[in-house]
């Protein structure tokens, strides 16, 4: 345990809970004081991940983070999908509505997590009093990983796990293959193209922060494709409904790690209109 995570634990005002959904464990850490906030962590990020955003949040939120499966101190599952990952949001909601929230939460999501944020919310009307996208739950017009680009994509996938084996056994660890990796992010890119329309079906305001740069780059190259699909993206999903407020950031999808305080001064703004 490194001594971040030490004075976390020594926090008094800090909670700790595990929940159990389809036969998985779910590490839950909960502090803070005002509205109530959940942080959705995305695919290869944990709450570990995401604890400097969290901690700039408690200032004015009480925040609630959790690891998904296979991620962080939760345990392995059988499979990893975006309706496993789903169900594990919805566990986390349905626990939190047992112990009691002063109010119903702000639901933000990170990459991956914006996505299951914007279904859950979708999917529950009224369960949330808000919503805080960061970098996902884009429509984007056209998919990432086309036919012609996905021997790359896995070879970085590849990358990535092998990464990971430094990190097992660490509140940072993610235990899914280079595989599942893949499978995940095709499945997102199938999902990302199908969801303009369950946007109609939220009645709760919307605020998206977004990197100009997702894909890094120099401008040229695939990169420079990535982003300009991911703006094109955020664009039609405004045209659409020009109710949604958009900050773009200078960075690029590391934008949770590198700009945290930025990030966390617009949800602040964002969470005191909702």
């Amino acid at each position: 345990m490194t001594d971040e995570e030490r004075a976390e634990r020594d926090d008094t005002t800090m909670r700790h809970f595990t929940i159990r959904n389809d036969g998985v464990t779910i590490p839950v850490s909960q502090g803070g004081r005002g509205r109530p906030l959940v942080l959705c962590p995305g695919l290869n990020s944990t709450q570990a991940d995401l604890r400097e955003l969290a901690e700039l949040l408690r200032r004015d939120h009480e925040v609630v983070t959790f690891d998904l499966r296979g991620h962080g101190l939760a345990s392995a599952a059988g499979r990893y999908s975006f309706e496993a990952f789903l169900g594990d949001l919805g566990a986390v909601m349905a626990e939190l509505g047992r112990r009691g929230l002063a109010e119903a939460p702000v639901l933000a999501g990170y990459s991956l997590g914006a996505d299951l944020a914007m279904h859950y919310a979708c999917e529950h009307p009224g369960a949330v009093a808000g919503l805080v996208l960061v970098d996902g739950a884009n429509p984007v017009p056209e998919p990432f990983i086309t036919e012609a680009l996905l021997p790359r994509f896995r070879a970085m996938w590849e990358g990535l796990a092998a990464q990971q084996e430094a990190l097992r056994g660490t509140a940072r660890q993610v235990l899914l293959t280079a595989q599942e990796i893949a499978e995940l992010n095709l499945e997102i890119d199938a999902i990302r193209a199908g969801i303009l329309d369950r946007y109609k079906k939220i009645d709760r305001p919307i605020t998206m922060i977004m990197s100009t740069s997702m894909a890094g780059g120099d401008g040229e190259g695939p990169a420079a494709g990535f982003n300009l699909n991911w703006r094109a993206g955020v664009e039609r999903l405004v045209r659409a409904h020009p109710h949604i407020t958009t900050t773009w950031l200078d960075a690029d999808h590391q934008l949770v790690f590198t700009h945290a305080h930025e990030i966390a001064q617009i949800i602040g703004r964002a969470t005191a209109s909702f």
